[in-house]
């Protein structure tokens, strides 16, 4: 291992230590997966039974599908407001910058693009640390009420958790790049922790929104990701529904719940679905850099105009 890489691997690995050390930024990163678990145990999963019971009518289905049908709801939307929220919330790079332990990093013999890299894989890394711990606790207890999930399933959501983990990790680093206040790390936080849920779709269906604010949405590629999570934890409990009942009812659940998405009227497939989340993962990574080196430029050229007036 050359000494850049040796370097790397250290400072990812300090922040990480630092992030799941500080006890109260690792709890105000779950506030929004401890929230949509509060409320799913109060009345989201009564409401949800009440509404696919409605729909079905006279039919009559196992009541272990109803519960797999609403727990992997419930997990879906932990999942995808997690991969986001923690993601603003475990970064220590504007920590550093509070605590100036960035100016250790400027003098000491470690490369610029190291540090920032450092902070990125660190943040992406505690960020899947949560949500694989997240998906294990869904998995068990989907297995405890009912399990529907194939091998291929769970493969599709840890894809997604990884690319939804890299578009948080990714946007909140340019916006910690911009912050050197711990007022607006908290405001920042606590702001995504409580709005994501709503424009994500987490705390209810996107379907039942009015037309405008599913417009909005579909603009959003944090949207495709929650529409992918609710695939693939839905998708083997839709199609167990469909061995009782008509295809119409079980394609009305689907599109009720969040399980099919239209853009201005047009049904996405899911491969386009991923592909507009990868796609937005590639414009926050270039993005990233073109901010580094802007900022980098700018830097340099104050240091030389701070440097000829003296």
């Amino acid at each position: 291992m050359s000494g850049e890489l040796k370097k790397l691997y250290y400072l990812t690995l300090r922040n990480v230590k630092l992030y799941f050390k500080d006890k109260m930024t690792f709890f105000v990163s779950l506030i929004t997966p401890i929230i949509l678990l509060v409320l799913f145990v109060t009345f989201l999963q009564s409401t949800y039974k009440d509404s696919i019971l409605s729909i079905i009518g006279d039919y009559k289905i196992d009541n272990s599908l109803i519960n797999a049908f609403t727990g992997g709801w419930l997990f879906s939307s932990v999942l995808s407001v997690s991969a986001i929220t923690v993601a603003f919330c475990s970064g220590i790079m504007v920590l550093d910058k509070i605590n100036r332990s960035n100016i250790d990093f400027m003098v000491a013999p470690i490369k610029k693009s190291t540090v920032k890299v450092a902070y990125v894989i660190s943040n992406l890394f505690s960020t899947l640390i949560v949500c694989i711990i997240l998906l294990i606790i869904g998995i068990i207890y989907l297995i405890c009420v009912g399990f529907y999930l194939s091998f291929g399933d769970i493969l599709l959501i840890i894809i997604n958790i990884f690319l939804t983990s890299l578009f948080g990790t990714l946007l909140a680093n340019i916006i910690w790049s911009f912050t050197n206040s711990q007022g607006v790390l908290s405001g920042v936080c606590t702001l995504v922790s409580a709005l994501y849920g709503f424009i994500c779709g987490a705390y209810m269906p996107i379907n039942s929104m009015g037309s405008g604010m599913q417009n909005f949405t579909s603009l959003l590629a944090g949207t495709y990701s929650t529409i992918l999570f609710r695939q693939s934890f839905l998708s083997g409990t839709l199609d167990e529904m469909g061995k009782t009942l008509p295809n119409e009812m079980v394609d009305g659940i689907a599109e009720g719940f969040d399980c099919t998405f239209s853009f201005f009227g047009k049904e996405l497939s899911t491969l386009t679905m991923y592909l507009i989340l990868l796609g937005a993962v590639v414009v926050l990574f270039i993005a990233l850099i073109v901010i580094s080196k802007v900022k980098h430029y700018f830097h340099i050229r104050r240091h030389k105009i701070k440097h000829k007036t003296e």
